[in-house]
């Protein structure tokens, strides 16, 4: 029996011929193209509402608003350079305040009765060698403006531990360091939000 295209047979038939095989492709596109679409509008929905949230009360991770009597704040600290000083005044930057240099060009001043770090042994090995530590990070602050006391005197700490091997002895110092750095962050963080809630926003 001779062999027959089944597109010339169904034409000959009268009948449409089987669909193509590129049909599927093209569907494939479209879908993708609608897939795109949804996500722009998913992108643009995303981009609103970050900008309309700050204004409802909302704000982004990381950004304490602060209340008026602290916009300018001055921040006395014996050691201006300390971790927990550094972070508070980022914060600060972040928050929309602008720190000063002086206590005359403030609206607030905060400041830092203490800020100090200590480092106690927690563990030690069978030949009695420290083999993890704990760091111990403590702030005592107040904040004054104009006579008055805006918040008494109190303190925040925080606590980590971390494991020491004599034979990494430059690894282990770095990330005591670094661990150190986190720890001023995480403070500065407590101090403002306890900043935040002083009357007069």
């Amino acid at each position: 029996m001779p062999d027959h295209d089944p597109v010339d047979q169904a034409q000959a038939q009268g009948c449409a011929p089987p669909p193509q095989v590129a049909e599927p492709r093209a569907k494939t596109t479209l879908f993708a193209r609608g897939a795109l679409g949804r996500a722009g509008a998913r992108i643009q929905c995303i981009i609103i509402a970050a900008l309309l949230l700050p204004g409802c009360g909302f704000h982004l991770e990381g950004r304490v608003p602060l209340p008026e009597p602290i916009r300018r704040p001055y921040i006395h600290a014996a050691d201006q350079q300390s971790d927990f000083v550094q972070s508070l005044r980022r914060q600060m930057l972040i928050s929309g305040a602008q720190p000063v240099d002086s206590p005359a060009q403030a609206t607030a001043v905060v400041d830092v009765l203490s800020d100090s770090v200590t480092k106690r042994v927690l563990s030690v090995s069978a030949q009695n060698r420290p083999t993890e530590y704990q760091v111990i990070y403590t702030v005592r602050f107040s904040v004054t403006a104009g006579g008055g006391e805006l918040l008494p005197p109190q303190q925040v700490s925080s606590m980590r531990s971390y494991s020491f091997d004599e034979s990494r002895l430059l690894a282990k110092e770095h990330e005591e360091v670094i661990l150190q750095q986190a720890m001023g962050q995480d403070l500065a963080d407590v101090v403002m939000r306890r900043l935040s809630r002083v009357p007069g926003g």
